[in-house]
C-alpha cells in the first residue's frame, strides 16, 4: 500500500478544500488594492498617481480611467527598456533579475520581466494546480512519483547584471529544494541548451526514472516521447514509465495532438490544461469534468475583459484607447473577450494578445479562444481561431487525419483577395487540395455568418496546401527556437506570410 502516497493524497484534498477562493470578485478587489499598495512609490506608480486611485471610493473604476491600455511595445518602450538596462523601482518595486524572452506572435522579441513576486506567484500556482488534482480521483500511488518538467533550457543567459531565458527555463531553474527528488530530468540535463542534445541526454537516463506526470508543450513533449520510445525500441512510452498518469499541457490548445498522443501511450491519460505565460501563470484546469481551466484570482494578477469586436479592437489587434473593460463579475458566459492583466511582475492594463471565453462564469472558469491578431478579418471574414479549430477537427473527421498545425493568410492576387491555408498533416490524406478546399470553405460557412457573406463579395476564393506538419517544427527550429515556448501564428500578415511561402518551398 502506497502510505505515502495516500498522506499526501489527503492533505491535497484538505487543501483543495481550505483554500479555494469561493469568490473571484472579492478576491480580485483585493490583488488590486495590494498591487497598488506595493507599487505606489514605483516611477509607474507615482506617474499615475497609485496613493490616489488607491484613496478613491471606486478603487477599480478609478484605476481603469487613470491608467491606459498597454501593448508589449507601449509598455517596453515607455517603461521596461529602463527595467532591462537596469533600472531600479520602474514598474515593480526593486531590480529585476530575470526577463522572459519570448519570440512570440504580438511583437518579434519581447523581454518580459520577472520579479521575485513574480516567481512566489508562479510557485503558488503551481500548488493551486497541485491541489486541484484532488478532483481527478487519482491513486495514492501517483503522489509518489516522479514529475517529467520538460521545457526550455534553464541555462540562462547572463547580460549584464540580469538573466535571460524562456518562462519554462526560468521556473525550473528557481523550483525548491525540497522538489529536487521528484523532479526529472533534474538539473543536469535541464542546463544543456542544445534541444535535440537534452532529449538524448534524457532518453539515455528515462529507464532510471518512474514518472507520474509530465508537462509541457504539446508539440515537443511528442518529440520527446517519441525519441524516448525510438532509443529503447518499444510500441509505447508505458513500456518504460508504467506509472504515467498526468499529462499537463501548456502553451497551446491540446486537442489537435489528442491522436497523435493515443498512438505513442498504451493506455489512458489524464490530460490537465494550464495557462503558464511568460507574463505570469494565470489559470489551470481544477475540475475533471470540465476542459476549461480557473483563472487563478487571488495570486497577485489582476483581470479585466475587453469585448472582443470590432468597436473595441482595432485591425492590428490592439484595444481602442476608449474601450470599456469589464470586471470579473460584469462578464457573461460564451462571449469572447480580450484579456488584459496588471501584475505583480509590473505589468499593467497590458494587453497580453489572448482572447478568452468564459465557460463557467462562478468558477471563473475559461477556454483560450485564440489571439487578438489571429483574427482573420482583411475582408470582413471575422474569422476567430476557435472557428478555425472546429472547422480543423471536421476535417480530421472527414478524412481521418490530425491537422496538428495550420496557418493561412489573405493574400492578393490579380487584385483580389483569397484565403490560403497551409494544413500540417501528420498522415497521407485521402483527397486533393482543391477537394479539401472546399470541404474547409463549406465548414466555415456554416460556421461563421460573416464568412458567409464575404465569400459572395471581396473573398473570391479559397485555397489550401497539404503540407508535413514537420514542416512547421523545422519553422520553428529555424525562425524561432527548438523546444521552446513559441506558438506557430495561426494567422499571418501577407508579408510574413509570403515569406512563410518561400521557407515552405524551400522545404518542399
Amino acid at each position: 500500500m502506497a502510505v505515502i502516497g495516500e498522506i499526501i493524497k489527503k492533505a491535497v484534498e484538505v487543501a483543495d478544500k481550505i483554500f479555494t477562493n469561493p469568490n473571484p470578485a472579492e478576491a480580485q478587489r483585493e490583488v488590486l488594492k495590494q498591487l497598488l499598495y506595493k507599487a505606489e512609490s514605483t516611477s509607474f506608480g507615482k506617474y499615475y498617481q497609485f496613493s490616489e486611485i488607491r484613496s478613491s471610493g471606486k478603487l477599480r473604476d478609478t484605476f481603469a480611467e487613470e491608467v491606459p491600455y498597454h501593448s508589449y511595445d507601449k509598455m517596453y518602450d515607455q517603461w521596461w527598456k529602463k527595467v532591462l538596462e537596469g533600472g531600479k523601482d520602474i514598474t515593480w518595486p526593486g531590480k529585476v533579475k530575470y526577463f522572459a524572452v519570448s519570440s512570440g506572435t504580438t511583437s518579434k522579441k519581447k523581454h518580459i520581466p520577472v520579479t521575485e513576486d513574480m516567481m512566489k506567484s508562479i510557485r503558488r500556482a503551481g500548488i493551486h494546480q497541485i491541489k486541484g488534482v484532488a478532483d481527478f480521483d487519482l491513486p495514492a500511488v501517483f503522489f509518489e512519483k516522479e514529475i517529467l518538467m520538460f521545457g526550455s533550457s534553464t541555462d540562462l543567459k547572463k547580460v549584464n547584471d540580469h538573466y535571460e531565458g524562456e518562462i519554462s527555463g526560468i521556473s525550473a531553474s528557481q523550483l525548491p529544494f525540497w522538489f529536487e527528488g521528484y523532479y526529472r530530468p533534474g538539473k543536469e540535463i535541464s542546463s544543456i541548451d542544445d534541444w535535440d542534445k537534452r532529449v538524448d541526454a534524457l532518453a539515455k537516463e528515462a529507464h532510471k526514472w518512474d514518472i507520474g506526470s509530465i508537462s509541457g508543450i504539446p508539440s515537443w513533449i511528442e518529440l520527446m516521447i517519441k525519441r524516448v520510445i525510438e532509443y529503447y525500441n518499444v510500441k509505447h512510452i508505458h513500456e518504460i514509465w508504467p506509472n504515467f498518469l498526468v499529462y499537463t499541457s501548456g502553451g497551446v490548445a491540446f486537442e489537435p495532438y489528442k491522436k497523435s498522443f493515443e498512438r505513442i501511450t498504451g493506455k489512458p491519460i489524464t490530460v490537465i490544461d494550464t495557462y503558464l505565460a511568460s507574463e505570469g501563470y494565470l489559470a489551470t484546469q481544477i475540475r475533471k469534468n470540465t476542459d476549461s481551466m480557473a483563472l487563478i484570482t487571488d495570486n497577485g494578477i489582476y483581470f479585466e475583459f475587453v469585448p472582443f469586436t470590432e468597436k473595441n479592437v482595432d485591425e492590428d489587434g490592439s484595444i481602442r484607447p476608449g474601450a470599456k473593460a469589464l470586471k470579473i463579475e460584469e462578464v457573461k458566459e460564451g462571449v469572447e473577450y480580450v484579456l488584459v492583466i496588471s501584475t505583480v511582475a509590473g505589468a499593467w492594463r497590458y494587453m497580453i494578445g489572448d482572447t478568452i471565453v468564459f465557460t463557467d462564469k462562478k468558477r471563473a472558469e475559461i477556454k483560450i479562444t485564440g489571439r487578438t491578431k489571429h483574427f482573420l478579418n482583411v475582408v470582413g471574414s471575422q474569422l476567430s481561431v476557435i472557428q478555425m479549430n472546429k472547422a480543423m477537427r471536421q476535417l480530421e473527421d472527414i478524412y481521418d487525419c490530425d491537422v496538428k498545425e495550420f496557418t493561412v493568410a489573405a493574400v492578393m492576387e490579380e487584385g483580389e483577395y483569397l484565403h490560403r491555408w497551409y494544413l500540417g498533416i501528420s498522415d497521407d490524406i485521402k483527397a486533393d487540395e482543391k477537394e479539401v478546399a472546399d470541404k474547409l470553405d463549406g465548414f466555415l460557412k456554416e460556421n461563421n455568418k460573416n464568412y458567409k457573406v464575404a465569400r459572395t463579395k471581396a473573398l473570391k476564393s479559397v485555397e489550401v496546401k497539404l503540407v508535413p506538419d514537420k514542416l512547421f517544427q523545422q519553422w520553428t527550429e529555424e525562425t524561432k527556437q527548438k523546444g521552446g515556448q513559441v506558438k506557430v501564428p495561426r494567422v499571418m500578415k501577407e508579408e510574413d506570410f509570403r515569406e512563410w511561402e518561400a521557407f515552405a518551398a524551400q522545404k518542399m
